[in-house]
């Protein structure tokens, strides 16, 4: 079990903006590499980094990536940072959008493996 996570890679995308935020929650999204809206990190499934993406639930959207999507993303968006600039959702967010969590059909915090078609319709 432990040999599967080692292979595990989550995408965490920054849905929010960042005025007015809590600082811990601020500096936690900066070990993240996420200081701009829309832009998204791919982070090893660690016990830490799922703390992390835990603590700013309210603020960004996360799930496990699949090697398609990858590399789909490193090849639309070749970049040489620590992070990736993605325009908006084509079709836009969910019904609730931004403000509520997506099990309550909006589009914040854990999706799993749904966070594919999310990349794939910010790309």
């Amino acid at each position: 079990m432990a040999e599967n996570n080692q292979n595990k890679r989550i995408v965490a995308i920054l849905l929010r903006g960042l005025i007015g935020i809590n600082t811990d929650i601020r500096d936690t999204l900066r070990m993240l590499n996420l200081q701009k809206k829309f832009s998204a990190s791919i982070v090893e499934d660690t016990p830490v980094t799922k703390g992390m993406l835990h603590k700013c639930k309210d603020y960004i959207t996360y799930g496990e990536i699949s090697v398609e999507t990858e590399k789909e993303l490193n090849e639309k968006r070749p970049t040489t940072k620590k992070f990736y600039s993605l325009h908006p959702p084509r079709g836009g967010f969910e019904r609730n959008g931004t403000k509520k969590s997506f099990v309550e059909k909006g589009s914040l915090g854990y999706r799993g493996e749904k966070i594919n078609e999310l990349v794939k319709k910010m790309l």
